[in-house]
């Protein structure tokens, strides 16, 4: 249980997150305890704790009947838990996977996305839009061991690519090579009369005098 100021918590609930739930992710289960904070009165969200994978609601005795309504509100969340959409940070964790390779797996259609949910930041009137995924997806995905395949793929495309870069650069090199004009005729000219060929048999009859 979690320390409280107070020494007159009497009301007290437990809710133990299942593994099918979090899917061992710490950070799935403070984004559950997240939506059930986001859903009870200000006055008593932080009535509601974590404690490693127990959902903890302590209250005072005199606070019996807000402790009931949270026990309602807390109730239903908990039933709508296992089916809540995986928001980014959260699959990012489950699956150990990076944020420049959630963006690429989504932009190429491997991590389907479940839509989008705009939320507005804590203190900020600027709103962010962001793609959230089906717990069941990611579930699938973590069995499996999706992002270890994806790696191995990016890794062959990556080093394919690499190869046709190299290919098409050397093809490149020998266009330009092959383009260039021959120096060999034109420099004829310009070598020494001894080496011309025939140039002796003219200057014995006295040709070029």
């Amino acid at each position: 249980m979690p320390k409280h100021e107070k020494n007159d918590v009497e009301l007290i609930r437990t809710w133990t997150l299942a593994a099918d739930i979090t899917m061992g992710s710490s950070v799935r289960a403070k984004g559950i305890l997240q939506e059930i904070q986001a859903r009870l009165p200000s006055a008593f969200k932080k009535a509601i704790s974590l404690d490693g994978v127990d959902l903890v609601l302590a209250m005072s005795a005199d606070e019996k009947t807000a402790f009931n309504a949270a026990l309602s509100v807390i109730a239903k969340a908990m039933d709508e838990a296992p089916t809540l959409p995986v928001i980014p940070r959260e699959i990012q964790d489950i699956l150990g996977m990076k944020t420049s390779e959630r963006h690429r797996w989504l932009a190429d259609g491997r991590l389907p996305s479940a839509g989008t949910r705009t939320v507005r930041l804590a203190g900020r009137a600027r709103q962010i839009t962001f793609h959230v995924f089906d717990p069941k997806v990611v579930e699938d995905l973590l069995d499996r061991g999706a992002v270890d395949e994806w790696r191995v793929e990016d890794a062959e495309a990556k080093a394919e690519k690499r190869r046709n870069a190299a290919y098409q650069a050397k093809l490149t090199r020998l266009a330009r090579k092959s383009s260039k004009p021959s120096k060999k005729r034109g420099n004829d000219v310009d070598e020494p009369a001894s080496r011309l060929r025939g140039w002796e048999d003219f200057d014995i009859d006295g040709l070029l005098r």
